[in-house]
């Protein structure tokens, strides 16, 4: 049997991709579309702002009154597009049928697609809980449904620390928790952390005629870098494999690097930013505390020369990593949900490790490929889109979760 999406729910993911939520922009746009959208259901919806009030969470409960409750969650913010060769313009949400141009595709199967940035991460799927949440509030289920809706998890997961806290505030002790990420509707059960740090090297300027009157800050930056490689190789090379992940270990890398004035001068200043990408069984904060441990012994000699020379760094995010299990009854309801008997691990990080660091049973399940996320012509097909309606319409009628 086909799967149909419904009007309803194809209009409000058109109407969310349009909306210009970039990670630098007010998300408000969206969640007062959705606060609105739930007030007209009878729905009272709990905001929490970052500091500037610029930007915001939603949380809210359908079914008030039930002992505890579900989490339907997702974020609202996207990536830029800058420098991306789109064929359509990127806040368009139009749907075109796919091969439908292509002459040598005629015996090929049509598949619609709703091209936009967010289609696929992950917009469509607040849309769809948005378009079902009077099936939701109407239901007979035993629990209630919360949807929780964050900023700026492409930066960081930010939005959702001040939301869990909140809800904690609040004395909400959900039952499980389902982040519909792109996993193509397969629930994910593992991904690996991702923590970034920027590491600012002072050093002392010189004419380059008189180098060993200075400290050179991107030579001492390269050794810090170097020594980030040497950990990469050994992640590579002895590092107890994960199978299931695409790269089955954990990784570290440089992405940008920053430094130097002119040829002739020996740099004062420098300046990298790097990752590492645990696996859920290693530790990120020893990995830093490696580097910086590294770091300080190198200082030693930049002294003897200045004395205010060194490394600072700074934390840019921390998305912890997420482990679970195919046996746990978040993942078992999922699986039923969504009629599939296999559970997957993904490359990407998500808000999943929050949501399971605060006690809550969680599983990541929703519409779309990750291979599209972040993409030009980034898009999702309305046969997950209506994979996941029907995913979430049987959560609505579930009556335990096991």
């Amino acid at each position: 049997m086909p799967y149909v999406l419904s009007p309803r729910s194809l209009e409000l993911a058109q109407t969310l991709v349009r909306m210009n939520t970039l990670s630098a922009n007010s998300n408000l746009e969206l969640i007062d579309f959705a606060r609105d959208h739930l007030a007209g259901l009878g729905v009272r919806s709990r905001l929490t702002y970052n500091a500037d009030k610029t930007k915001a969470n939603l949380f809210a409960t359908l079914g008030a009154g039930k002992k505890a409750g579900v989490i339907v969650s997702g974020h609202t913010d996207t990536v830029p597009w800058d420098g991306q060769d789109w064929s359509v313009d990127p806040l368009s949400a139009i749907v075109q049928d796919w091969p439908a141009d292509d002459a040598d595709a005629e015996s090929a199967k049509v598949e619609p697609r709703l091209y936009g940035r967010g289609a696929a991460d992950m917009k469509s799927f607040i849309a769809l809980a948005l378009a079902n949440a009077e099936r939701f509030i109407e239901s007979d289920s035993p629990f209630a449904v919360h949807f929780a809706f964050s900023y700026d998890e492409e930066v960081g997961c930010f939005g959702v620390r001040e939301l869990i806290a909140d809800m904690k505030d609040q004395g909400v002790k959900p039952l499980a928790c389902i982040i519909g990420e792109p996993t193509l509707m397969i629930p994910a059960i593992a991904h690996k952390g991702v923590y970034r740090y920027k590491c600012c090297v002072r050093g002392k300027e010189a004419h380059s005629s008189l180098t060993p009157q200075s400290v050179n800050a991107i030579e001492m930056a390269a050794r810090v870098v170097g020594k980030l490689r040497d950990m990469a190789e050994g992640f590579e090379r002895d590092e107890r494999r994960y199978e299931g992940f695409d790269v089955p270990f954990s990784t570290a890398s440089v992405g940008q690097f920053h430094g130097g004035i002119a040829d002739n001068v020996v740099p004062r200043d420098a300046e990298f930013r790097y990752e590492f990408r645990n696996l859920p069984t290693a530790d990120a904060a020893r990995m830093q505390k490696e580097v910086a441990d590294f770091a300080s012994r190198t200082e030693v000699a930049m002294k003897k020369v200045a004395p205010e020379a060194g490394f600072s760094f700074e934390t840019i995010c921390e998305i912890p990593s997420f482990l679970s299990a195919a046996d746990e009854p978040v993942t078992r309801l999922a699986q039923r949900l969504a009629k599939e008997s296999r559970t997957t691990l993904v490359a990407f990080g998500t808000e999943a490790g929050l949501f399971k660091n605060a006690g809550i049973p969680t599983v990541v399940c929703g519409p779309g490929s990750i291979t599209q996320a972040h993409q030009p012509d980034e898009y999702v097909t309305l046969e997950q889109l209506a994979r996941c309606e029907q995913f979430l319409q049987g959560l609505a009628a579930a009556k335990e979760i096991r």
